[in-house]
């Protein structure tokens, strides 16, 4: 079995999630071959064959440019998966070689069972096994989802030469998001909202724990989306990334979109009255109760 891994390149450095790909891989019991459209002075670190394109003449993203390139590489090796990563790149790209080859795609795999690979459904509250059919698949890994590979070794590089022809879309660069008015990834506290607290009310309950913490008071997705927190305050893919010292989730699931967003937390802590919640699996603690008793309790304690 072999998997053809799409690393990704930008600003010139090859991106951490390329090692995710690695790590995917692995545990499927795959051979590794690579591409990558970068530089020969920034390789990814691994041990296996490596398709490269010089990105200085084919550009860190020109779909039409990059899809022929893998189309010449997929008829080489014949992997019997092409593997990309769940970014605005994977996005762009998998459907258009998907297309090319008429393979089937599995998006956004959060994990790996022996039935199939397992994605989420009904915004991530449920989740399905999907088995790949045809002797080709494309697949999407959920950033975050696969622990990175450990960067080592030095790759088999062989050149690929710049197709004929010009792409009609140009890559005219990367724009910074906008500095958001709360900066979570400086906190060394932060107390964040899920569903789970009911409703828009209990959100200066949270806060008032963030603040009796001396931390900043965060929110999942659902919460922001339902308009009872700005976008600011968001934690997760979609929102910001933040390492604090301590990390309270209070109500919060612990759907992958929002792990990603908070998994350098050196020490968390979670409060929801569902035992088997999946926040329980990185939750230093697991406080299984009523947040809405537990929280006022622990506020009264911190003030008293």
């Amino acid at each position: 079995m072999k998997a053809l891994l799409v690393a990704e390149y930008r600003e010139n450095q090859v991106r951490e999630c390329t090692y995710e790909l690695l790590s995917f891989a692995e545990r499927l019991g795959a051979a590794p071959v690579m591409f990558i459209v970068g530089d020969a002075d920034a390789l990814p670190a691994f041990e296996g064959p490596l398709y490269l394109a010089e990105a200085s003449t084919c550009g860190e993203f020109s779909p039409s440019v990059h899809k022929a390139l893998l189309l010449e590489v997929i008829a080489r090796e014949q992997p019997d998966y092409v593997v990309f990563s769940h970014s605005s790149y994977g996005w762009d790209l998998a459907p258009r070689v998907a297309l090319a080859t008429g393979a089937g795609q599995i998006s956004e795999i959060l994990d790996l069972h022996e039935e199939g690979f397992v994605v989420p459904l009904c915004n991530s509250k449920l989740r399905s096994t999907l088995k790949a059919s045809g002797p080709l698949s494309v697949l999407t890994l959920q950033s975050g989802a696969f622990a990175a590979a450990e960067p080592q070794g030095s790759p088999q590089v062989m050149a690929l030469d710049v197709p004929a022809g010009t792409d009609p879309l140009r890559f005219e660069g990367l724009e910074e998001a906008e500095k958001s008015e709360v900066d979570l990834s400086k906190a060394e506290i932060i107390v964040s909202a899920g569903r789970g607290i009911g409703k828009k009310d209990n959100i200066e309950m949270i806060a008032n724990l963030a603040k009796a913490m001396g931390g900043e008071f965060g929110a999942s997705r659902p919460v922001v989306d339902a308009g009872w927190a700005e976008h600011s305050r968001q934690v997760g893919s979609t929102g910001q990334s933040v390492a604090p010292k301590l990390y309270v989730a209070c109500g919060i699931s612990g759907a992958v979109q929002h792990l990603m967003g908070m998994k350098k937390s050196d020490f968390v802590i979670a409060i929801n009255s569902d035992a088997e919640a999946p926040i329980a699996e990185v939750a230093d603690v697991m406080v299984v109760a009523d947040l809405k008793e537990f929280v006022p309790a622990l506020l009264s304690c911190l003030q008293g």
